[in-house]
Parts: structure tokens; sequence; C-alpha cells
């Protein structure tokens, strides 16, 4: 079996694609993936040995009436390269992520007759795969109540897959250790590098042995290490990217994150207290819709933008650094939301819509 995945863009999307891509793979099948220049599929498919094939396409949103005008040519040129794509490498089947590569390829190979398989990580459609969705076999889902928008035999409650380095860990409190982990996402997030400084320095005048580590960003470090000046070096680690989070979940105490999908999951698989700040700016408010899904099961502290403050954020941090008893209670019920065969269901599942299709051209 030949499956092609499409999509791209950030780590919400690549890494969900890579952990379905090692699934099928792991049971035989030749996988290729399809994304652009733009995003940190080159890089990250790249490092993984992955197969990738680029497409020139530009978003069609967030970037105004002129940024839709050039998205929307480039999608219409791409579309020739991408049935061009799918009529050299023959797939059986078609999976998409989202992100803008996803929509010429998944669509050209729809309209070829390939199977189509739309995964979808977040609370809300992103815009590809909101355009895809009724034209697919099957759409794969994680948060949400989406039974109404999709047929029966169509939508597939998978969760979102994930890589093979996040397992599952009980957390047990140790005295005299409280280590706050920071993700602010693949490309950092400037409110978490602003506010959070502030607020571990009033955890850091209540709870001295208190540790942290920031991931900033690339480019952000300095700026973000600046605003940690009061605080000594030892306790202190701040640094453009994690390339171990499975293993810094498993160190920390709390976690402070933005809101993607694939941050969550891998969250909820570990298993650990935390506080999540949606990006205000996030499409459709996924991200909001994802931290409050998990704040009404129990699983989460949700605390918008505009309410992460210094002091206010300090406060909770105090509070979570005195409360053993809470942060199990979080870390547990986050655990009970966690799909650690995900990206195994959906493989599986992919493949049997390929030999779905080859038994329909045999007979």
């Amino acid at each position: 079996m030949t499956v092609l995945i499409a999509g791209g863009g950030t780590g919400g999307h690549v890494f969900p694609m890579l952990a379905v891509g090692q699934a099928l793979e792991s049971e035989g099948a030749d996988v290729f993936y399809v994304g652009t220049a733009r995003g940190l599929e080159q890089r990250l498919i790249g490092d993984a040995g992955g197969d990738l094939e680029l497409l020139d396409v530009a978003p069609l949103r967030g970037g105004g009436v002129r940024g839709a005008l050039v998205g929307g040519l480039k999608a219409a040129w791409s579309f020739n390269a991408a049935r061009d794509l799918v009529k050299r490498r023959r797939p059986d089947v078609v999976l998409s992520v989202g992100g803008y590569a996803g929509g010429p390829v998944a669509l050209a190979a729809r309209l070829m007759g390939v199977p189509l398989a739309v995964l979808e990580p977040n609370s809300v459609l992103g815009f590809t795969n909101r355009v895809l969705g009724p034209l697919a076999h099957r759409v794969y889902v994680a948060f949400g109540d989406w039974d109404r928008r999709f047929g029966p035999g169509v939508l597939m409650r998978s969760g979102v897959p994930l890589r093979s380095e996040f397992k599952a860990s009980v957390y047990q409190p140790l005295v005299g250790r409280f280590r706050v982990l920071v993700l602010g996402g693949s490309q950092g997030a400037k409110a978490l590098n602003e506010c959070v400084p502030g607020a571990f320095e009033r955890l850091s005048a209540v709870v001295p042995h208190a540790e942290i580590l920031h991931q900033a960003g690339r480019g952000k470090v300095i700026a973000t290490s600046q605003r940690y000046a009061y605080a000594p070096n030892a306790r202190v680690g701040v640094v453009d990217f994690i390339e171990d989070v499975a293993g810094e979940l498993d160190r920390a105490d709390l976690v402070i994150q933005r809101c993607g999908a694939s941050a969550v999951s891998e969250l909820c698989l570990v298993g650990r207290a935390n506080i999540l700040v949606p990006f205000p700016f996030a499409a459709d408010q996924h991200q909001l819709a994802n931290a409050k899904s998990l704040e009404r099961e129990g699983a989460a502290i949700a605390l918008e933008e505009r309410e992460a403050t210094p002091e206010r954020l300090g406060a909770l941090l105090i509070e979570l650094a005195a409360d053993p008893a809470r942060r199990i209670a979080l870390a547990e019920r986050a655990r009970t939301l966690a799909t650690p065969n995900a990206a195994k269901d959906v493989a599986g599942d992919l493949l049997q819509l390929a030999k779905q299709r080859r038994t329909r051209g045999r007979a």
C-alpha cells in the first residue's frame, strides 16, 4: 500500500503526520508526505528520514485581500502540479492533516478516485479541512462535538496521533522540588515570554527551590533570558526549542503552555498539572475551545491571555506549588483523556480504506 499524507506548517500539523506515517511504515506501507518549503515539515520530516514532496502553495487566510488573491492564484496553479504528483506516485489512500499544503493535493487525489481521509486534531475544523471534510470518506477527530456534522460511518474519534516517545507517567511530587515547564509552541509565544518571568519571580520569592525551563522560540532567547535576570541561572533555563519534549514533560511538576491540539494531547498522555493560555488569534478560536474542553473535564486550568498577568499567573503558581494533591488530581484527570493508540488506529483504518479501493478495482 502507498499512503500520501498531506499538510504541514506548524508542529501541530507535522508531528501527527509523522506519528501516523511511522505507524503505517510499521505495518509495511510505503509512505510519502506532501508539504511546502514554508513550514516546519521540510526540517522535521527531513530529520526523520521521511520522503517529502514540496508544493508551492500559499495560505488563503491571514494576509488580507491581497494575500487571499495570491493564495488563490497559487492554489489554482498548484492543483495541476498536485494532480501530476498523484499520477506519478499513485497513492492508494490520502490523509490530509490540515494546513494549506493539504488542500490541492488532497482535492486532486479525491477527484481522481483515491479515498480521502481528514485528520482534525482541534475542536474547530481548520479552513483546509472544512473544505475537504464533506468530500472525505473518513474524518478523524479528537475534541469537540462532530456527530451532527458528518454522516454515519464517516466520523471516527481517534484522538491526536502522537509520536512513540510520549508515554503515560504517574506523577509523584517530590519534597523540595517544584519544576515548571513553559511551552509556547514550536515558535514560542510572545505573551508567555513576557508574563511568565514576572510570575516566576513571585513564585521564587515564596518557593526558593522552584526551577523553570522555558521554550522561548528561535531568536527570542536573549530577550526572554533578560527578563529572568533577577533569578540565579541554576534555577532558570531558557532555550529556543526543546527537542525532548516527552522527557521534559515527564520531569515537570507543572506545565504552562499554549493549546494546540498536539501539545494538549502530549500533555494528557504524559499526565501533568497544567495552566493553558490559548493564543487569542488562533483561527476560529480553536485554542480557546481546546483549553475550555479540558477545563470542563477537570484536566486543566484555562487562563485567557488577557488574564495571564504576572500577578495572576504568579498567584496561581504559588497556589499549585503549595497543593501537591491538586497537581496530582489535574495530572490524573488529564491522563484519562489521553488516546495513546491514536496513530495505530488511524493507520489501521487508512489501510482498510486502501484495501476497499483495491477490492472495488478488482471487481
